[in-house]
């Protein structure tokens, strides 16, 4: 029987990249699946966002699988939203056994330069998103007395990240909120984790403003890809989406219930920086 025959899991940010990795992986390990996303671009992110084309894609791609599948567009920004998301799971499969926190955002600025709106933009979706997703996630949680909440965090939880304050900020404040959220949620039965790639091999690292910022004299996709090279202690330029799923997966299993509060780097080697 595979993993989660029968589990039902809620994926925020599904159009496309990880969170569509996400989608694949759970729905092949025999899952119902509820994706989401704000398919929808917001004016403040300099690189195009997942579309309802991206989102209707993975739709097709999970029910290929031949796994179950509710469809909500929603904008994590706005907690009504990520309620119904939340709510669909539970009209349309009975329950909810895992969340992904996925939705997020990345933009760039200097920190004298960063307008009001691309700070509020990134935190409210980065940070306040995830909030709005847990708290949807525990109130049908908590009476189950079980259930898995998975967030994907970031190395910048770790460090600093110059010309991305806001995000950063965002990264590291989701650390503290998923620990808190273990404390708390631990009695009910409900484990709280996040996955934490490095550069990975989706359509927020592999743009053009991402090869300007790592590779100015030659912003290409092998120049950029060379730089990041050489920032990883493995020396790949990023992971693959379906290493984050893989994470994942593990964190949502049986395997994982003993395992709270923790954040599992996939990072070809670049978490071994951090001072702690």
């Amino acid at each position: 029987m595979s993993r989660f025959s029968g589990k039902v899991v809620a994926i925020t940010g599904a159009a496309r990249g990880i969170g569509r990795s996400y989608a694949l992986a759970f729905a092949a390990e025999g899952a119902h699946v509820v994706l989401s996303d704000i398919a929808a671009q917001i004016d403040s992110v300099p690189i195009p966002m997942g579309t309802s084309e991206d989102l209707e894609e993975t739709r097709r791609a999970v029910e290929a699988l031949g796994a179950k599948c509710a469809v909500r567009a929603a904008d994590v920004r706005r907690s009504a939203e990520v309620d119904r998301v939340v709510d669909a799971a539970v009209e349309e499969f009975g329950r909810l056994d895992v969340v992904c926190a996925n939705a997020g955002l990345w933009s760039t600025s200097p920190l004298l330069d960063m307008t009001d709106e691309v700070w509020r933009d990134m935190i409210d979706t980065d940070l306040t998103g995830v909030f709005h997703t847990f708290r949807a996630a525990a109130r049908v949680m908590v009476p189950q007395r079980s259930g898995r909440i998975l967030v994907t965090g970031s190395v910048a939880s770790r460090v600093g990240a110059a010309n991305m304050a806001h995000y950063a900020a965002a990264k590291w404040g989701v650390l503290g909120l998923l620990k808190s959220a273990a404390l708390e949620l631990g009695p009910y039965g409900i484990t709280v984790n996040a996955v934490s790639p490095s550069f990975t091999n989706t359509p927020m690292i592999n743009n053009e403003l991402n090869y300007r910022q790592f590779s100015p004299d030659d912003p290409t996709p092998q120049a950029a890809a060379e730089a990041w090279s050489n920032l990883m202690p493995m020396r790949v330029p990023y992971i693959e989406p379906s290493e984050a799923a893989d994470a994942a997966l593990f964190l949502a299993s049986d395997a994982a219930r003993h395992i709270s509060g923790v954040s599992l780097d996939v990072a070809a080697g670049w978490n071994a920086q951090y001072t702690a």
